[in-house]
């Protein structure tokens, strides 16, 4: 009985651990540099993302000499 109770609580470990790790360690680049303002050095380029859901429109801009990618939301 011991085993099947330490297996359990072992699977809850884990499922906490993938959870923690999901969460520190998803990509979060997309939403980082939002911002009204775009940085000096920043070019407008053609790529415009679209959310499905409320249709805002976000215009990506990029920086060539760092590779650097900034998002802006338009209005």
């Amino acid at each position: 009985m011991k085993f099947v109770i330490g297996y359990y609580v072992l699977e809850v470990i884990i499922i906490i651990i993938c959870i923690l790790l999901g969460y520190f360690i998803y990509d979060k680049r997309f939403n980082r540099n939002h911002g009204a303002k775009v940085p000096d050095g920043f070019q407008s380029t053609e790529e415009i993302n679209i959310d499905p859901v409320t249709g805002e429109k976000t215009r990506v801009y990029y920086n060539p000499d760092t590779g650097e990618r900034f998002y802006k939301k338009d209005k």
